[in-house]
């Protein structure tokens, strides 16, 4: 299987985890996410990892050079090589995503697409409250949503300018918005192949395979 190199957005309660472990299932990428790969390092005790360490210890944010340099390192291990990611939550900003974009220009390997699943705010409100939770109030909700949409339009700015955005309807059923995601996807891999970008047409699992 060629790897593929995704990275999904969306907002939350739009169904993004679900359809991110399905692809996962489909494509085989490694699913990474900003604290995952934070977790992973302070437990391995790189010295990345202890910088992070301290930083969160001592209650402050993680920076982007150290963040970059996190994902970075992550992305030149072998499960990740062989079978590509889908990352999840990183980037954030665009600076981060000129940074990717950077270091995967330097290891040969560029995005193949970012996937934005839209459901409408009212939808995800929706969704959210009728789970139930105690911070999940209309209120919270919309300030949390607010926020996202503050932090993500110039990220999804920087990804359209760049011909690599890609935004999928996510208001259907699950399996008619992940049918709507692999064709999108495995539009972009065909594109790639004819441009001669790619190594080779990648080759989707069945699910449970």
């Amino acid at each position: 299987m060629t790897a593929v190199r995704l990275v999904i957005l969306g907002r939350q309660g739009s169904g993004k985890g679900t359809q991110a472990g399905r692809l996962v299932e489909a494509y085989g990428p490694v699913h990474i996410s900003t604290g995952d790969m934070l977790r992973a390092a302070v437990a391995a005790g790189t010295e990345l990892g202890l910088q992070a360490k301290a930083l969160m210890d001592a209650g402050d944010l993680v920076g982007d050079d150290l963040i970059n340099s996190i994902v970075a390192e992550r992305l030149v291990e072998g499960d990740v090589v062989e079978r590509g990611f889908l990352l999840d939550g990183y980037p954030r900003t665009p600076d981060q995503a000129t940074a990717l974009e950077g270091f995967l220009a330097e290891a040969g390997t560029p995005l193949d697409v970012a996937v934005n699943l839209d459901v409408p705010v009212d939808e995800v409100t929706a969704r959210m409250v009728s789970r139930g939770r105690a911070d999940d109030t209309e209120e919270g909700i919309r300030r949390r949503l607010d926020l996202y949409e503050s932090e993500t339009a110039p990220l999804l700015a920087w990804f359209a300018e760049h011909d690599l955005l890609e935004v999928v309807d996510g208001l259907a059923d699950e399996s008619t918005v992940f049918d709507r995601l692999t064709s999108v996807i495995d539009g972009r891999l065909r594109v790639g192949d004819a441009r001669g970008t790619r190594s080779g047409m990648p080759v989707r699992c069945a699910p449970g395979a």
